[in-house]
């Protein structure tokens, strides 16, 4: 690195005793994993956590220590998966027999529990993923709103199935079941949103949970195990942490899960369902490369387009499911546009 960039990152990257203390965070070195409805210790391996962000220091500039993380093997692995099979027992277990109402009361408990960790879960994902306060702040409360817009959205599809229906002469009453185990996981850009956004619904529904945790943004999900555990019947929630490869591979050989909510590449996506022994039973809930496009209309201001093109493909880095990542428009406008000029 040239001096003169180095002296540039000096410049943008502050001392420790140059951070302001509300924005702060301990070290969190987390022993714990929640199994079968506890905080289960754990004394084996450990991975750190690094933010992206540095800090000057007597060698130079040092990523910041941010915590540990459990590092579960695929025999801790495969216990978690029975814990929430147990919990689901067949359809028969506490859960997913639960009545709607008493569903809705816990997801409740939860979102009031989530609250109270509101502070400390915008500055981790801060200084996790490198998001700016806004944007944290943001996706925290977007989740907060998503879980109490699908409680209103059970409520209401409870009321509709409560009333008889007729078809073609038949008079019916159409109830839902939960469909099983569910294994979610989701990425790393929106580490609380994107995995929320199918783990709640399939939650509320019934279902049991394995929730395997992103790779970066881990920690962020670290206040709120006590919220799952406090929430919910024991073994309706279940945490993953270790390599995907170590540690998902033999849960879908296992043939045990019922539904994979997966947000991701469909490379990847592809790679999980084969390992599954019976994948033509396996429920899949899918979200994958997601090419977002803009359209530029001939009417349209160009200096508008330009700045919310870019805005739309480069915030966050471009790292978003919903960033551009086409953008469309005739050759013939700009030439037009340009030869005004």
């Amino acid at each position: 690195m040239s001096s003169v960039n180095s002296a540039l990152f000096q410049n943008i990257f502050k001392k420790e005793n140059e951070i302001p203390e509300e924005y702060k965070v301990p070290e969190i070195h987390q022993k714990v994993y929640l199994l079968n409805g506890e905080l289960v210790e754990w004394k084996g391996e450990t991975q750190n956590i690094y933010s992206p962000v540095c800090i000057p220091t007597e060698n130079g500039l040092e990523r910041k220590l941010l915590g540990s993380i459990p590092n579960i093997g695929p025999e801790e692995a495969m216990e978690v998966l029975e814990a929430c099979v147990k919990a689901y027992d067949n359809g028969l277990g506490e859960w997913p027999t639960m009545s709607v109402e008493g569903r809705i009361k816990c997801m409740q408990k939860f979102v009031y529990l989530m609250i109270q960790q509101r502070d400390l879960v915008i500055k981790l994902l801060m200084w996790e993923i490198g998001k700016t306060l806004a944007d944290s702040t943001k996706e925290f409360d977007r989740t907060v709103d998503y879980i109490n817009q699908t409680i209103d959205a059970l409520k209401d599809l409870d009321r509709e199935s409560s009333r008889f229906q007729q078809a073609e002469g038949t008079i019916a009453q159409i109830r839902r079941a939960p469909l099983g185990v569910v294994l979610s996981m989701g990425p790393f850009n929106y580490p609380l949103n994107e995995i929320f956004t199918t783990l709640i619904p399939a939650l509320i529904m019934g279902n049991t949970i394995l929730f395997k945790l992103p790779k970066h943004g881990v920690l962020a999900h670290y206040p709120l195990l006590n919220a799952f555990k406090e929430a919910f019947p024991k073994g309706t929630v279940n945490t993953l942490y270790g390599k995907g490869s170590e540690i998902i591979t033999p849960i879908m050989e296992s043939g045990k899960v019922n539904v994979l909510a997966f947000i991701g590449s469909s490379k990847v996506a592809n790679g999980l369902k084969k390992l599954h022994p019976k994948v033509n039973r396996l429920r899949a809930i899918l979200s994958l490369d997601a090419k977002n496009a803009a359209i530029v209309t001939k009417n349209a201001n160009l200096d508008v387009a330009v700045s919310e093109c870019i805005l739309g493909a480069l915030s966050f880095n471009g790292q978003r499911c919903t960033a551009l990542k086409l953008i469309l428009y005739k050759r013939n406008y700009r030439r037009i546009h340009c030869q005004a000029k």
